[in-house]
């Protein structure tokens, strides 16, 4: 690939221009404002404007809504050798071409599985889908030519194709993307009308909860718009564990001994579920989830503290996989929760004890 077009400027279409620039291709920009194609321009992202002539792929990054439509003016302008889209949901966009009758042979739908709670071109990044998983979803009479354009798109942005049916596709991310969003806002929503006493009490694990709760309402109306079916299953499935889950808790409160011990196992139960659900979710690199041991270290919130400890743990020998930071609610300090392999917890905690950390046990 030598040339793309990227139509929409926003955190998906800025990233994947900014990796193809980044690796010597050359990309223009196209947006519906102007100035979002100009503001990733001027990252490095390529040039502002249509190309001057065909390009080898063109890439559709806007909302679901509008995918299908974008589509077909680019392909019956014929502005590409090959058309992809990294819309969310793929279901509905090519059952839309099929409406318009659009000769889909030179068409994937794609979707890279990566994201921020940030939009916007300023939000991009070029390394946004380094080892991610981008969904290829081509069809039996799909032009193979088109595949491996699509196929040089995903390596240059070094991310890891995985080939899916549409609907196949839909219900997936309804699973693992799209239930969370809303789970994630309909928590984070409890907090809107708390008193502040309450809400200073907020700890690490609220903010995982709630942390993708601070994404677009627009842009996940739209989403979820494209794909309310699937979703609505999902949250069917939910709504019937939450409906347990409360009517264990109630029995929990009752005088009756036989009802309180059903009411616990029906908490356990679901507690259970979750322990199995969540060892199934991939580890670092995709790889099986792996077992670690935390370090607690007290650090205060001055430049350079991060860095020192990091340092320090190289200087161990040890290797942090994984890292999480609780602050201190009123105090300029925090405390750093190191990941690392059980074999190393130890050396890791007398090595940072002796250079003047304060480890927590």
């Amino acid at each position: 690939m030598r040339t793309a077009l990227v139509i929409g400027a926003g955190l998906i279409g800025t990233s994947a221009a900014l990796a193809l620039a980044g690796r010597g291709v050359t990309v223009h920009l196209t947006d519906h404002d102007p100035d979002r194609a100009r503001t990733a321009a001027s990252l490095g992202a390529g040039s502002a404007g249509p190309p001057p002539g065909r390009v080898d792929l063109a890439i559709v990054a806007v909302p679901p809504a509008h995918t299908a439509t974008v589509l077909a003016e680019a392909m019956s302008a014929g502005i590409a050798r090959g058309y992809a889209d990294v819309a969310s949901v793929k279901g509905g966009p090519r059952r839309e071409l099929e409406d318009l009758d659009t000769d889909l042979r030179c068409y994937i739908g794609t979707h890279p599985m990566a994201g921020k709670e940030s939009s916007g071109p300023l939000a991009a990044t070029a390394d946004l889908f380094e080892g991610r998983p981008w969904v290829l979803t081509p069809v039996p009479d799909t032009d193979t030519e088109v595949l491996n354009l699509v196929l040089e798109l995903v390596a240059l942005c070094r991310a890891v194709p995985v080939v899916m049916d549409a609907a196949a596709h839909d219900r997936a991310v309804a699973l693992v993307s799209h239930t969370p969003q809303l789970v994630s806002s309909m928590v984070a929503a409890r907090l809107e009308a708390a008193d502040e006493t309450v809400v200073r009490l907020c700890g690490q694990g609220i903010r995982d909860v709630t942390r993708i709760a601070a994404s677009d309402p627009r842009m996940w109306t739209e989403i979820l718009s494209a794909n309310p079916g699937p979703v609505a299953d999902v949250l069917t499935g939910l709504a019937a564990d939450l409906a347990e889950t409360v009517e264990s808790l109630h029995a929990l409160r009752s005088a009756d001994e036989a009802k309180r011990h059903g009411g616990a196992a029906g908490i356990t139960d679901v507690l259970r579920r979750g322990n199995a659900g969540r060892a199934r979710v991939p580890g670092k690199h995709g790889e099986a989830p792996a077992a670690y041991e935390t370090v607690a270290v007290l650090i205060s919130d001055r430049p350079g503290e991060l860095a020192r400890i990091f340092a320090d743990a190289g200087h161990a020998g040890v290797n942090i996989e994984d890292i999480r930071i609780e602050h201190a609610t009123g105090q300029q300090a925090g405390l750093v929760q190191l990941m690392v392999k059980p074999t190393a917890a130890a050396a890791l905690s007398i090595a940072l004890g002796e250079r003047g950390w304060s480890i927590r046990r």
